[in-house]
This record gives C-alpha cells, structure tokens and sequence, in this order.
C-alpha cells in the first residue's frame, strides 16, 4: 500500500522522540518533515542521539500540508495555538498528544469534534474518525484497569487511586522537581484528589456507565473527585507508571479476572495477570498489564504501562493504524526492557 505521508509538530521533546523511533521503522509510515522551532536545521539524531545511524532526517522550521497525517506533540495549550495559527488543510488527519481536545466541552476544531482515542473504549469510532484526542499518561492506565467494571455497570461506590509515575512524564524541560539531584532518592505526593485527568477518566467511566458522574452544577473535576480519590506521586525513575486501584466489590476473584479478560479478548494490548507485576514488564512498550485481585470486600487492580509509549505515542500511531485501516499492531511490536 501506498506510505502514510507524516508531519510532526514539537519532534524535539520526549513523546516527539519516541514517535520518531516508532515511525521510523513503521512498514507504512514516511516522515515528511519533524518539526522543531529550536532545533531547526540540526539533525535529529543531534537531539535524539540513541537515533545516530538510524535516519539522516533534519529537524525543519516549516510547516506543510502535504502530509496524510499529522502529529502534535507540544504542550498542553500550545496545539490549540498552533491550530488558530496555521492552516490545515481539510484532508489531513490530526491526533494531537495533548490536553487541549480531550473533553467533550472544548473538542470542536473547524466544525468537527475530536474523538477521544483510547482503542480500548470506542475503536470502531476512533477509525472513522478525521481528529484524534490522544489520552493522558495517568487516564490510560486508570481507565484501562476500571474499563471493564464500568461496562458491566459495577462502579457503584468510590474509587480510591495511588499512582506512581517517572519523571519523563513532567516533559523534557528541566524543572525543579525533575532534575536528577532533587529526583533520585526521593519520593512526593502532587496534585492529591484534583488531577487534571480525572475530568477524561470521568467522562469515559460515564460513557459505559451512565449517572457515573453526580448531576449537579459543579465543574467536571468537582464531579469526578465525587467519584475517584487519586493520590498521585513522582517516582525516582524515568519511565513508566504503575497506578493501584481499588474499590468495594461483589464480584469473587474469578468473576473480576473473568469480565477483564472477556472486556479485553479482542485488544491486542492489554492483559490480564494473576502474578504480581512491575514497571519493568512494559518499559519500551506499548502494553498495559493489569493484576486483579480480591481482600476481602476490596477489588484491587495494578496496573502497569510505559508513560512515553501506550501514555502518548505508541497510543498515537496505535490511532494512526486505526484510522489508516491498517492492523492496530503495526509497528508497536515493541520489546520490554527486562532486565
């Protein structure tokens, strides 16, 4: 079949360089062009040098639309901004990797809505859609370990959430909680109950289950910490987000594996365990593993995926297969990196 033409706008940063990586060796993909405002007419590998010897591409400090698809991978706020500030043309599909699309109250671009796209949820509406909403990092592997209890209509009481996540999911620029001296060794609380994410967890959680979310006329995050008590934390490594979660359930062991692994048959991604689990079992790849367990009255689901890959742009090229018509796998054939 004839190459998927790519753009990618913020190519220099973290989730820029992973789709980099993924795109190179994808069977369908050419990269037109990968954009950076600050490294324009430097080679990509300059920046992402684990890429020396793997392509000769030149960041470019221009934008085109002669391309099938293009990736934005800037930050929150700044692909809306890049939206108002260049042209589009219609023909050119879009998934963008950060927040500015991802509810359904600010998703509307040039008369269309963007569609949320986590395959694990709405796959079939994802690959007839023209714009892509990338999940966050945090929502992915939430929702992929509460997807399952939602669409059977067994999320009834509240959700308590302790997640744990790498320091690449702060971004690439250095900030005070992110440098190495300050991160290694350590360990903190950020953002207790009041995640931006939880509003894309909210509204996904009442799409399988409606009256989720308290009807009432406070904002989405005030509904959705109604609902989920989420504790998150900065780990002291670079990768990798491993969210535990747990709630009162009726359900036994066995009929809580079993509606995951039902819920989960046909995704090529996802799976189910009864071991323990750890970081290192998705680092690198685009996989999220869930461990199901019952205490008592308490369901308790583990949940483990790469904040870089099946958080951003493995999940993105994931859409891109999808709306391409081609196998949701290709090239996220990913190796994990043991140890």
């Amino acid at each position: 079949m004839t190459k998927i033409k790519i753009g990618i706008i913020g190519s220099a940063g973290y989730t820029g360089g992973e789709l980099l990586r993924i795109l190179i060796y994808h069977p369908h993909a050419d990269i037109v062009f990968a954009h950076s405002g600050s490294n324009a007419g430097n080679k990509v590998s300059d920046v992402h040098t684990d890429l020396l010897g793997d392509t000769d591409l030149r960041f470019s400090e221009n934008y085109h639309s002669d391309i099938d698809v293009l990736f934005l991978c800037v930050g929150h706020g700044d692909s809306r901004k890049f939206l108002e500030a260049n042209t589009v043309a219609p023909h050119v599909k879009i998934i963008d990797l950060s927040q500015d699309y991802r509810l359904s109250a600010n998703c509307e671009y040039h008369g269309q809505s963007f569609v949320y796209g986590l395959p694990e949820l709405q796959r079939d509406v994802i690959g007839s859609a023209h714009y892509i909403a990338n999940p966050g990092c945090f929502a992915t592997g939430i929702q992929l370990a509460l997807l399952p209890l939602a669409a059977a209509g067994l999320l009834t009481g509240e959700i308590h959430i302790n997640a744990t996540t790498g320091s690449t999911g702060a971004g690439q620029r250095p900030s005070a909680t992110s440098h190495f001296s300050w991160r290694s060794g350590n360990l903190s609380i950020y953002k207790a109950f009041e995640h931006q994410h939880l509003q894309e967890i909210s509204e996904s959680l009442g799409q399988l289950q409606p009256g989720f979310l308290p009807q009432s006329d406070e904002s989405l995050l005030q509904r959705a910490m109604q609902r989920i008590s989420i504790i998150p934390q900065r780990g002291n490594f670079a990768r990798g987000i491993l969210s535990a979660i747990y709630l009162d359930s009726d359900l036994s062991e066995e009929g809580a594996r079993e509606c995951f692994q039902a819920y989960y048959a046909e995704h090529p991604f996802t799976h189910i365990t009864d071991s323990n689990i750890d970081l290192k079992q998705v680092v690198n790849t685009n996989k999220c593993i869930l461990q199901v367990e019952k205490h008592g009255r308490k369901l308790l689901i583990t949940s483990i995926v790469d904040n870089l890959l099946k958080g951003a742009s493995g999940q993105a090229v994931q859409n891109m297969n999808l709306i391409a018509g081609l196998d949701e796998t290709s090239g996220l054939r990913l190796k994990s990196v043991g140890f």
